[in-house]
């Protein structure tokens, strides 16, 4: 994920809002205590999903993989008052500590957390929503996608993660993993659709940003 160089990103940091006292205990101890801390959104592009979430001012918000709830708290703080974000994770052993971070972050009742498989979760869930993030199994990504799509408001957005994919989707001269081969899938699939806008931004591990335009 290091694409820029670090005193740059140094720099950008230190010109980016703090995260909050929550979001740093939840930035530490996830990288004390839980596998593959690097899923974590982080500092700058936790602050980048709480931008964008209050220039969206968002009803309804889904999430498609939560983690231990770092990006979803970062959303929810654009959230209209009485809009709704319901976040998914098939993570079981998670859900306590998530839980415990979403109740002192004052979001119980702004946070609708369930745990399964989005793929069977997602078409019993109704719209209209104003933001989705899809931050899950690469796999899945294009699924997700045609999934939610119809599901959010014209208008609306979809953020995608991890669609620069460490670098790997400029390495196609090397033999391609499934990962990188789905990530490659999303990426030009959503470019070439004419139902939506895109830009892909080069924060962190890309960011592909998505308005749904018919």
């Amino acid at each position: 994920m290091d694409f820029i160089p670090e005193d740059i990103q140094r720099y950008v940091e230190e010109h980016t809002d703090k995260e909050s006292e929550l979001l740093s205990r939840v930035n530490r101890e996830t990288h004390q205590k839980v596998l593959m801390p690097r899923m974590l959104s982080g500092h700058l592009q936790g602050r980048v999903l709480s931008m964008l979430s209050h220039m969206i001012q968002p009803q309804r918000i889904l999430e498609i993989g939560t983690y231990t709830g770092y990006s979803a708290i970062c959303m929810a703080e654009g959230l209209v008052a009485g809009g709704k974000l319901i976040t998914i994770d098939k993570n079981e052993e998670l859900e306590a500590s998530v839980r415990a971070y979403f109740s002192e972050a004052g979001l119980t009742d702004s946070i609708d957390f369930r745990i399964g498989d989005a793929m069977q979760l997602i078409p019993e869930i109704e719209g209209p929503f104003d933001l989705v993030f899809i931050d899950a199994d690469k796999k899945n990504y294009l699924n997700y996608f045609n999934l939610v799509l119809q599901k959010v408001r014209i208008g609306g957005f979809i953020i995608a993660d991890n669609v620069l994919w460490s670098g790997k989707v400029v390495k196609t001269d090397k033999k391609i993993d499934a990962d990188t081969q789905a990530i490659l899938d999303f990426n030009r699939s959503v470019h070439e659709d004419d139902r939506v806008e895109n830009v892909l931004f080069p924060i962190r591990d890309g960011l592909m940003v998505v308005r749904r335009i018919q």
